[in-house]
């Protein structure tokens, strides 16, 4: 099967590309700075010799916008916006104009268009769309807003023979350097990894392999289109997440921190205080009703598996354990 993935090079990317490439597909990934074979140079803009490659393939999965680890600072943030719109709407006139075009489009989303809540979790049909909350900053609605003109973007486009699946993914956790479970894990370790704020808020969270076998379900279901949250069955709170990392990596010490010790931090990170304190409670409504069942679906076990893979020491991972029950993609 030929699998198409504009700005595929990210942690995601390359978290599919590896799954997707040793089940024997064929992978092309769409950057401004092709590096290999099974590279291919688009500027995520304009059409041009890239849409060759989507014309003839079976599964577009684009993964392309600039990343959210950063300072939000205005000129972040519209270059967020508009590498998150322009990339989708070329894409979708790629797919628009081919000969043959591919059955599904993947676009990838985010599960920060709910609301910052405590109170219940969000899922497709019942979630609340964030961007009116009030006494939380008011930049945190133009993540909403990004999110929302992401989705348009995808309903808009003209392929009445491509079904479009929105991908409204929580974090995904991997062991690879430099994605956010490493992140939280130099944090751990260090014996940073106490709650941040009171840690009330809720962190949604998703282990790798399951990011994959989702992606690959509903690729190969040919009945689920729209918005679905790609998240574990399993968020909590952020005082919780952090007690079980520290415990996966046998750190005893996790130093609390207030919301302005948070808002050094993330400056000396070159970061953003939204990715920790905004309260994404979200939930799989749609993924378990279509009967996909998780590997990893509470976070001891997957922080437990993370941690060993990132120690070489194997964790305990089990991707194939009802594959035959899930739909997996034949190549």
């Amino acid at each position: 099967m030929k699998i198409v993935i504009p700005g595929g090079t990210g942690q995601v990317g390359t978290v599919l590309k590896r799954a997707l490439t040793a089940a024997g597909h064929e992978v092309v990934v769409l950057t401004r700075r092709p590096a290999g074979p099974g590279e291919v140079h688009w500027d995520g803009r304009t059409p041009g010799s890239w849409t060759e490659v989507v014309d003839g393939s079976d599964v577009v999965i684009n993964l392309a916008g600039r990343s959210v680890n950063c300072r939000y600072t205005p000129a972040n943030l519209r270059a967020m916006m508009d590498s998150r719109v322009l990339s989708a709407r070329v894409v979708g006139e790629a797919i628009g104009a081919a000969a043959h075009p591919p059955r599904v489009w993947l676009q990838m989303s985010t599960a920060t268009v709910y609301a910052h809540r405590l109170d219940a979790p969000n899922d497709e049909g019942t979630g609340v769309i964030g961007g009116t909350e009030a006494a939380v900053p008011g930049y945190w609605s133009y993540s909403v807003d990004i999110a929302k003109a992401w989705e348009r973007e995808q309903e808009r486009a003209a392929t009445p023979h491509t079904r479009k699946v929105a991908l409204r993914s929580a974090m995904v956790m991997s062991p690879d350097r430099g994605g956010v479970f490493d992140v939280l894990s130099w944090m751990a370790r260090l014996g940073l990894g106490g709650p941040v704020a009171g840690g009330a808020q809720y962190v949604s969270w998703i282990h790798d392999h399951d990011f994959v076998r989702a992606v690959e379900f509903l690729a190969d279901r040919d009945d689920l289109a729209g918005p679905v949250n790609l998240a574990a069955p399993g968020p909590l709170p952020h005082r919780a997440f952090m007690r079980v990392l520290r415990t996966a990596w046998r750190m005893p010490v996790g130093l609390p921190a207030t919301r302005w010790m948070a808002e050094v931090g993330a400056f000396v990170l070159r970061s953003d205080t939204e990715l920790l304190l905004k309260s994404r409670r979200v939930v799989p409504g749609r993924l378990l009703e279509a009967g996909f069942t998780f590997a990893y679906p509470t976070w001891p076990e997957a922080a437990h598996d993370l941690v060993g893979r990132r120690r070489g020491t194997g964790g305990t991972s089990r991707t194939g354990r009802r594959a035959d029950q899930q739909g997996v993609l034949e190549p």
